[in-house]
Order: C-alpha cells, then structure tokens, then sequence
C-alpha cells in the first residue's frame, strides 16, 4: 500500500470522471478546496490532465491521482474503481461527470455513434457506480455517488434524441439506485447543469445565451462544484434520489409569448416545410 493510500483515513476521497477539463475541473477544483482527496479520469489530453495536477498540487497541496481511460471501452469502468481503492483505500464521492453530447438528427447519425454516446453517457457511469458502491459497502462507509445529469433530460430538444434520452435515463436510474443502497447509507442525486460555460475564453456573464436565461448568465464550472460539494456534505445528509437542476432558471419559461424576432423562436428550431 502506498504511503497516500496509509495516510487516507484522513481524508475524504472524491473519484471524478472527466475531471480535466470544463465541468469536471471545476468539480475538483472546488473538491479539493473543500478538502477531498481528488482522483480524477481524463481520457485523451494529457496536457489538460498535466496542467490540472500542476494546478491542484500548487494551490492545494495535494497531487490529485490521474487515471487515463476510455471509459466506454469493456472492463474500463471497474479498473479506474481498482486502481483509485488501490491508491487511496477508499472513495467516499463518486461524481459521474464524463460526458458527450451532439445535436444531430437521429437519421444522420451511425450505429457506432449511437453505441458510443450510450456507453458513455450512460453504460459508463451506472458500471462505475456498480463497482464504487460495492466498495462502499465492503468498507461500511456511507458515501455519495452523485449524476451529472443536464436539463436536457427534462426538455426536449430537436437532435438530441440521444445525450438527452440517456440523461433521462440516468435520471430515473439514480431513484432506483437511492432505494437499493439507502440501506447502507449511501445517498444517491443528480445534478443537472443548465448551459454552462465549458471553454476557457468563455465569460458566463456575456455569452449571447445569458440574455435568454431568467438569472442573466450561463452557468459557471464553480456554480455546478459548490452544489455537488453540498450534496455530498452532511448539511445534505437527509437527500437521496433528487434530480437538482442548476441552470439559473434555464427551462423554468417554456415557450415565450413575445413573438418579436428579437425574443426568438424558444427551445428548438423551427424547421421551414418541405418543397418537395
């Protein structure tokens, strides 16, 4: 055993998926503040991965665990849970955070495509629950796996019949998942970001979107890390199986009466008919 797996009884140990980048950084980064022990997944960008742990390492003091994996690929999901126990002896916080989306129509997309964004948006995350529950009841610790869920999970939305659909069923998925692991303490939630700023040169308070948005900004990787912060703490301890939707009151309006053009069409595209 490694001498930061001896030392973890001190720690908090959070396992975030997609952690290098977008949301998932700003999980960590507000994880760590909080005190966790971060292990985190990336997939591709070593770069991103390599400036993250300079990051958390620098201002925390603590090197978080990367993990390299394609989480949609068969056995995948259960060695990043091995290889995190291993490491730390421990996951309290599973934040399933990895994730894809396209808006494309169903007709224009291939089976491989489909398969992909199902076993990550979906498959994925319910193994990797599978195996870190499982730990968390050999270890009897009362833990928190938590579902980065999206707002499109509840409002429909023209090509995005997939990443939408599997978000949904993450949703339903994780009130199933509360009533069988109730009894071991666990609390299971989602969380659902609403458009949310993801790319560094993006400013949540001047994106065109925000003026669309009752709360006048996109979201902001920090606002979606202090709620799953809170409903890992114990001032949550009393919540399992919620669908909690950050998104500034995104999807609170439905359709807009005005009918100005400057107000726009609402939630989807208004597709001209056909001429043929």
């Amino acid at each position: 055993m490694s001498s930061n797996a001896h030392s973890s009884e001190q720690f908090l140990v959070a396992l975030v998926t997609g952690g290098a980048k977008g949301l998932g950084r700003g999980i960590c980064h507000v994880l760590a503040q909080k005190g966790y022990r971060i292990a985190l997944t990336y997939h591709s960008s070593s770069d991103d991965m390599e400036e993250m742990t300079r990051e958390l390492k620098h201002i925390y003091g603590a090197e978080p665990f990367a993990v390299q994996s394609d989480l949609t690929q068969p056995g995948e999901p259960k060695r990043v849970a091995e290889a995190v126990l291993e490491r730390f002896g421990r996951i309290d916080l599973l934040v399933n955070n990895a994730g894809q989306s396209t808006m494309n129509p169903l007709t224009e997309l291939e089976e491989e495509d489909i398969s992909w964004m199902i076993d990550l948006d979906y498959k994925a995350p319910i193994l990797l629950s599978k195996y870190v529950a499982a730990s968390m009841i050999e270890r009897e610790i009362k833990g928190s796996i938590l579902f980065i869920t999206s707002s499109r999970g509840e409002r429909a939305y023209p090509g995005d019949s997939i990443y939408g659909g599997m978000k949904a069923a993450l949703i339903r998925s994780c009130g199933s998942l509360a009533l069988e692991w109730a009894p071991h303490g666990i609390r299971t939630n989602c969380i659902a970001p609403g458009a949310t700023v993801n790319d560094l040169d993006q400013d949540a308070r001047t994106e065109p979107l925000g003026r669309k948005i009752p709360l006048g900004r996109l979201g902001t990787p920090a606002d979606i890390g202090e709620a799953v912060a809170w409903l890992a703490s114990d001032q949550a301890a009393y919540i399992t199986g919620i669908n909690l939707r950050i998104d500034g009151g995104l999807i609170l309006p439905g359709m807009p009466e005005d009918t100005s053009e400057e107000a726009g069409y609402g939630w989807g595209t208004v597709y001209p008919p056909s001429s043929d």
